[in-house]
């Protein structure tokens, strides 16, 4: 009995520690796709569709929300051009906004056809599909990777609804598969090493890119670089003295660590390697976690019963007590935090909330406080409608 515990102990420790997410990841991709299945599923949208033709809230109100929103309007002129040049910042931003409203609203559109049957919603979002597929070449300048991420974050997710749920025909589906194989998917798959929130954006378009692909390859690739920056974005204490980190960046050293940790030299469960810049920002990289962590929960992998959702989860009540208005302790960036955290909480807190019965008072509070939540212009956008308390 001593030797079997031994043995048990060992394995474990080894299994929590010294071996990289990323190594445990050989074959990430189902042998068959579900469609529609970047970050919704169809059960998903038909319950949600169900709640808001029987005017239950709070997915009538985010329903309301949407429709009511800029990115639903049929009369929405789409801008599309060869090249998106992303400066820092957007500067300069040569259809960098355009680009990424263009496909929120492509994403809008697929949603409203698919919640009312109207057929002037899913020939919108085709029409912004098409109008983008037959023009752009290229992204450029210091963002291009990011911009791509972003745009490239819902670009899929409004193709999947239409290409799989719409009752009509998309004659140019083919040519809107070849923009996001030659022209979004070659700026993404190889990741990045800037910011961590970069990466993680990238790694959410290149997954929803390989689903709406079937390409089990990039597939593959994107969830292992996936898994290796999440160890790296989010601490557990069970890391150890210092957060993991990604070896291409050749972090090496403490005060190297500490340095792109924004200065942050005290490591809790929690804290993210972007905690101390800002929340906005560390939103962006807890959002696309989660959605990385759904499409593979709808590809047939449960990435929250690994330790992603331990750091999803912890990442989220971290952020999300501060964010409430918890006084900021002195040794947690410099007792000073940038609040605003953004509509990210939403698939997270459902996934592992709901779905797997996982106490999470704080990011609970914030959820329901901040619904319905929105979209934050980027890449997130109504998730208390296709995500809020979602039983599928």
């Amino acid at each position: 009995m001593r030797r079997t515990a031994l043995l048990a102990t060992v394995t474990a420790l080894v299994a929590g520690a010294l071996v990289w997410p990323a190594a445990r990841q050989a074959d990430a991709a189902p042998v068959t796709f579900a469609h529609p299945g970047v970050t919704v599923s169809k059960s998903q949208l038909d319950f949600a569709r169900t709640q808001v033709n029987a005017g239950a809230q709070p997915w009538k109100a985010a329903y309301d929300q949407m429709m009511a929103s800029k990115y639903a309007d049929l009369n929405r002129v789409p801008k599309p051009r060869a090249t998106v040049e992303c400066g820092s910042y957007s500067n300069p931003n040569y259809g960098c906004t355009d680009e990424r409203e263009d496909a929120i609203a492509a994403y809008t559109d697929a949603l409203a056809w698919y919640i009312t049957r109207d057929d002037r919603y899913a020939k919108k979002s085709i029409a912004l599909m098409d109008a983008w597929s037959a023009v752009i070449k290229e992204h450029t300048n210091s963002n291009a990777p990011l911009q791509t991420g972003w745009a490239g974050s819902s670009w899929p997710k409004a193709a999947e609804l239409i290409k799989y749920t719409y009752t009509g025909t998309w004659a140019n589906s083919g040519r809107f598969a070849t923009m996001l194989r030659t022209v979004y998917l070659p700026e993404v798959i190889n990741g990045s090493n800037s910011n961590g929130n970069w990466e993680l954006s990238m790694m959410e378009a290149a997954v929803g890119i390989s689903v709406f692909l079937e390409d089990r390859t990039s597939y593959d690739k994107a969830i292992a670089k996936f898994r290796t920056r999440t160890a790296a974005y989010v601490y557990l204490s069970s890391d150890g003295a210092l957060p993991k980190t990604v070896p291409s960046q050749n972090l090496d050293t403490t005060a190297k660590i500490v340095n792109y940790w924004q200065g942050q030299s005290t490591f809790v469960t929690g804290l993210t390697q972007e905690t101390c810049r800002d929340f906005t920002h560390t939103g962006y990289g807890i959002s696309a976690i989660s959605h990385i962590a759904e499409t593979s929960r709808i590809q047939g992998e449960d990435l929250y019963g690994t330790d992603v959702g331990e750091r999803l989860r912890q990442a989220l009540g971290f952020q999300s007590k501060y964010q409430l208005g918890e006084a900021v302790p002195s040794w947690l960036c410099g007792g000073s935090l940038t609040l605003g955290l953004g509509p990210v909480t939403e698939t997270g807190y459902n996934a592992l909330h709901n779905r797997l019965g996982i106490a999470m008072a704080n990011t609970q509070k914030l959820t329901e406080q901040n619904r319905p939540s929105g979209s934050n212009n980027l890449f997130v956008a109504w998730e208390t409608l296709t995500d809020g308390d979602n039983p599928n």
